[in-house]
């Protein structure tokens, strides 16, 4: 079978439903960990505005959530490679002790740079875990299962998204906001002593031969840490940036020129030029993530800082983006569009460049707040069929040998998109701000990239179809 063909994978006895008595344990295992990352991700965003005024790093802002990102951007490298070699056990027992560690460091942070170090370990171990995840989907289930997992994997987000922001904000009035770090460790602990105490359940995904040697790996390693130091030059050198040259603008330049030579070696031959198949299902993930990250992670700041809202508000007005993306994964998963999948990257595309143009308007013609929670709705649901769907395309152009390598790429693509659209609109930010209750103009400016790369997204649905 070559990887441009779609593989349906046989297991005998094989049940529907991935809660069937085939399947139950890995896939509670597998929901049991997304909920635990999604409510770190939310919760955080939430708080993050204060947590830059406290430690006086507002100017700084996007770099807490792109040294994470960058930091997992290795992690998701050094997974495909580990996996390969040990299976998926030694890999996702590690990313959680380091997630529960860079929580527990964020938490205790008294500046900003211990700070970025918590947030670059926690990212070490997502990237871990998010290729583990894929691996063991790819290997434990077949095609048929598949999109109703997804589905279930992206309403994982939905309890923590819609309770992390307000609980968060609770935490912080309350306590205070190191708080909503510290309490990601307990959860975190007790699944990995769970999971090392039954090691035979996520054994239960079995080997498969990779078609990547020694040397591969090596290669793929280094480049691994060549593309996570290329975008940590990129978000040092503009996380603070000034239009004039410095020191800061070169080491920038030299970071946006790693990006460039690394980026394609670790992605599918042909990705950026949008070849039809597996690449423009990789460029279909990047560029959902640029325009969906690129915006949502300013939101909570601009409703603090340019309409006086609460933390509490803005961390309400955030979760309600997740019910959109749950609808957006439930439909993906509906049968009907087996065969057809490429339609829900074009509708999924639609949707983020309505919702990421209406927060152009809103900030640029100071609508009325309801129009942020309908956009983020909207975003959401185009993030909710785009996610799910490149996810399940992924697995079925290629073959099981070839998952960990594949899963590597999609989430690559997944987080380099959201490494560039917060550094682009971070650095924006960073150049152009002037005080808080002035900048409203800035972030439309800044949402206007991510409105952009939506609409490309538009353009990749057909051509994920590999065949005419």
């Amino acid at each position: 079978m070559t990887p441009d063909q779609t593989q349906t994978t046989q297991h005998p006895g094989a049940v529907q439903g991935p809660f069937s008595s085939a399947y139950r344990i890995v896939t509670l295992s597998i929901l049991a960990l997304v909920t635990i990352i999604a409510f770190e991700s939310m919760a955080v965003s939430t708080v993050m505005p204060e947590v830059a005024t406290e430690l006086r790093a507002v100017r700084s802002y996007g770099l807490a959530f792109s040294v994470m990102l960058t930091a997992q951007l290795l992690g998701i490298v050094l997974a495909g490679v580990w996996i390969d070699r040990s299976g998926p056990l030694p890999a996702i027992l590690s990313g959680q002790v380091l997630l529960g560690a860079g929580s527990f460091i964020c938490g205790a942070a008294r500046n900003f740079g211990m700070l970025l170090l918590g947030r670059g370990l926690a990212g070490l171990g997502a990237g871990l875990l998010v290729v583990v995840f894929f691996v063991i989907i790819g290997r434990v289930y077949p095609d048929s299962v598949r999109p109703q997992l997804f589905a279930m994997v992206s309403t994982a987000w939905v309890v923590p998204s819609l309770l992390g922001p307000p609980l968060a904000a609770w935490i912080a009035l309350h306590f205070s906001w190191r708080w909503v770090f510290w309490v990601v460790v307990i959860p975190v602990t007790i699944t990995a002593v769970v999971l090392s105490a039954r090691s035979h359940v996520i054994g239960a995904a079995g080997e498969a031969v990779s078609n990547r040697d020694h040397t591969s790996h090596v290669r793929a390693a280094w480049l691994g840490l060549a593309i996570a130091i290329a975008a940590g030059a990129v978000q040092f050198g503009t996380h603070e940036l000034v239009l004039e040259w410095s020191p800061a603008t070169v080491l920038a330049a030299l970071g946006i020129v790693g990006l460039l030579i690394t980026a394609p070696l670790l992605l599918p031959a042909g990705t950026w030029i949008m070849r039809r198949g597996l690449p423009s299902v990789m460029l279909a993930r990047f560029l959902a993530s640029v325009a969906f990250f690129g915006t949502v992670a300013f939101i909570p700041l601009f409703l603090v800082n340019e309409r006086g809202l609460s933390i509490g508000v803005a961390g309400i007005v955030l979760a309600i983006g997740s019910v959109g993306w749950t609808i957006g994964s439930w439909i993906q998963g509906n049968r009907r569009f087996d065969g057809r999948r490429e339609m829900l990257i074009t509708a999924g595309g639609t949707a983020l460049a309505l919702g990421t143009a209406a927060c152009v308007l809103s900030a640029w013609l100071t609508l009325p707040l309801p129009a942020f929670p309908l956009a983020l709705i909207l975003m959401g649901l185009g993030m909710g069929m785009t996610t799910a769907t490149t996810s399940v395309l992924m697995l079925m152009l290629t073959t099981e040998a070839e998952h960990g390598e594949a899963s590597t790429s999609l989430n690559l693509a997944d987080v380099l998109g959201s490494v560039i659209g917060i550094a682009a609109g971070g650095a924006l930010f960073a150049a152009l701000h002037r005080a808080a209750g002035q900048d409203a103009k800035v972030f439309a400016m800044m949402w206007l990239i991510s409105s952009a790369a939506a609409l490309v997204l538009i353009l990749t649905g057909p051509r994920t179809r590999r065949y005419l």
